[in-house]
């Protein structure tokens, strides 16, 4: 028998160009994990000029665990065009001035509350502390206590996507089937022969 899998995972598929190089390490364990972030673009269709406009662009952080991960550094290269599927898990995180955090704790948080709305997004009438990279301006600023007191942690949601299968989009085009590869001898050949 298989591995189990929740049945309450989101399971999506994003189609988008790889917005980072894959980052590739080994957990302490042997464990080949890798790492690379996910520009998705909305196109629509502009009216006005008769043809399809870019709306705006999400982003995605996408783990790959052992020989996915492997196969994902040797084979995506920035700006590529990918297809990639896996689990979505949305977090809320927080920075409070001395690192980055869970916004509620280290208990496999999935984002409950930024799901529903309640999560307090800056900038959605009334949200708590102020937009991703805006500073506080003088006294009584968002996030400031009576008397200019310690900010709130800035908060913000971040999407990844668990991958179990990660592709180049051919119908956009890809360099990644254009690479040549040298030809190596085959070492059991007792011909000389050389693999093509």
């Amino acid at each position: 028998m298989g591995e189990a899998q929740p049945v309450n995972e989101s399971w999506v598929t994003v189609v988008g160009n790889a917005a980072t190089r894959p980052d590739f390490w080994e957990t302490a364990a042997g464990v080949a994990v890798a790492r690379f972030r996910l520009a998705a673009t909305v196109r629509r269709w502009d009216r006005g000029r008769d043809a399809w406009a870019d709306a705006y662009t999400s982003f995605y952080t996408v783990w790959a665990w052992r020989s996915l991960a492997a196969n994902v550094a040797g084979s995506v290269s920035l700006g590529e065009p990918l297809v990639v599927h896996g689990t979505l898990r949305v977090r809320e995180r927080a920075w409070d001035g001395e690192g980055e955090r869970p916004l509620r704790g280290d208990r496999g948080d999935r984002g409950e509350a930024a799901l529903r709305g309640a999560a307090g997004f800056p900038g959605a009438g009334g949200g708590p502390g102020p937009a991703a990279g805006a500073a506080p301006d003088g006294p009584g600023a968002p996030g400031e206590g009576p008397g200019g007191g310690a900010q709130q942690p800035r908060r913000w949601v971040t999407a990844e996507i668990d991958a179990v299968a990660v592709g180049h989009d051919l119908t956009r085009g890809t360099s990644a089937f254009r690479r040549v590869s040298q030809a190596k001898p085959l070492l059991n050949a007792p011909t000389g022969a050389t693999s093509p």
